[in-house]
């Protein structure tokens, strides 16, 4: 499976660089998995694609202030990006900078005005550094999260070629976000607001959590031209006991199970993939690297709200895989046809599996 059938041509112009005004009035593409049929509709309508009986998941994630600016000792400029927090003193992130810090070397943290706070370099780990901080702040009430609300920005993804403003600091996060961790929103929630999660709950259709923790690695590029290859990046999942039972009890009862976003969609399908009983989803408190693409067997899922994905990019292979690689290539080719905005400010999907999953109800 060659990398090169998973990119298109992209124009520029459909990346989006700003959030609409409203988070319900982007555009919504359907595409029905099984027999290729597409539907353009607006986001707001998303509830005449629900049936009462079906159970939406969310993942709650919150989008932490990853993205730091210092300098080295010897004053070069240093940009970091927060890939995972270890505990509340430690993290690992990438570092920008004309030479790499060697271990021991104390980094500073903080803003043109010379404030911050100072993290020292321990070890590399692959292509990220082990940071920490340094021990006058560890005897203090400071955290890693405290700091990085002080100091941060915004992680915009590297395609949004803009700095962050205020607006993202709300915007480029989900309205249900509650678990800090991740460096990348888990963007297919961005289109909810609160008016629309209380219409959904008023028809009779179950929503629950999920927590994955999304890395700066979604955004790193396939290096290899046979797909089966690429090496996943890890990324913690938590899917609860809860949330278990009541996808167990959707599936018996005949409702779908509709993952919104690729993120809650790994979480659910590791959770199914990765346990003690093959193909019955338990719980799940872990990192995963699962990678899917076309031929995987999907086991619990049964349909999707998603973004506009990279060419060439893991996600875009994930979803072929949901609704057949030929499926999604028209519907990407009408998309761009008809101007849909790309990417993680950009409009949506709702697509529904090409196969029932063959997980026994």
């Amino acid at each position: 499976m060659k990398l090169s059938e998973f990119n298109f041509d992209l124009p520029d112009e459909l990346i989006a660089q700003y959030p609409l005004d409203e988070r319900t009035d982007s555009r919504l593409l359907c595409l029905n998995g099984k027999s290729g049929e597409l539907q353009d509709r607006i986001f707001k309508s998303l509830p005449e694609l629900l049936n009462p009986g079906d159970l939406l998941v969310f993942n709650n994630t919150r989008v932490i202030p990853a993205r730091l600016f210092g300098q080295k000792s010897t004053g070069g400029k240093i940009e970091v990006l927060v890939e995972r927090v270890l505990h509340e003193h430690a993290f690992l992130a990438q570092i920008r900078a004309s030479k790499s810090p060697k271990e021991g070397a104390v980094l500073h943290i903080g803003t043109d005005k010379g404030d911050g706070f100072q993290v020292r370099m321990m070890t590399r780990q692959g292509d990220l550094f082990h940071l920490e901080l340094c021990d006058a702040l560890k005897s203090s009430e400071q955290t890693v999260f405290t700091l990085l609300e002080q100091y941060g920005h915004m992680p915009l993804p590297p395609y949004v070629e803009r700095a962050d403003e205020k607006s993202d600091l709300q915007r480029y996060q989900t309205v249900y976000a509650k678990e800090k961790g991740a460096v990348a929103a888990p963007t297919a929630g961005l289109h909810f607001d609160e008016a629309l999660l209380d219409t959904i709950n008023t028809m009779g259709i179950d929503t629950a959590w999920v927590t994955l923790h999304v890395g700066a690695g979604t955004f790193q590029p396939v290096r290899v031209d046979n797909v089966l290859d690429h090496k996943m990046h890890s990324e913690y999942v938590d899917v609860s006991a809860e949330t278990v039972a009541k996808v167990k009890h959707t599936h018996a009862q005949g409702g779908r199970v509709i993952a919104v976003g690729t993120t809650a969609m790994r979480s659910l399908e590791s959770a199914s993939t990765f346990g003690d009983k093959q193909d019955e989803i338990q719980e799940y408190h872990a990192d995963t690297d699962i990678f899917i693409y076309p031929g995987y067997q999907f086991k619990t899922v049964d349909a999707m709200v998603t973004n506009f994905h990279l060419p060439e990019s893991t996600l875009i292979m994930l979803i072929s895989a949901f609704a057949g690689m030929e499926h999604v290539k028209k519907a990407y080719q009408h998309a761009i046809t008809k101007k849909y905005r790309f990417f993680s400010y950009g409009d949506a999907m709702f697509i529904t599996a090409k196969k029932t999953a063959h997980i026994k109800r």
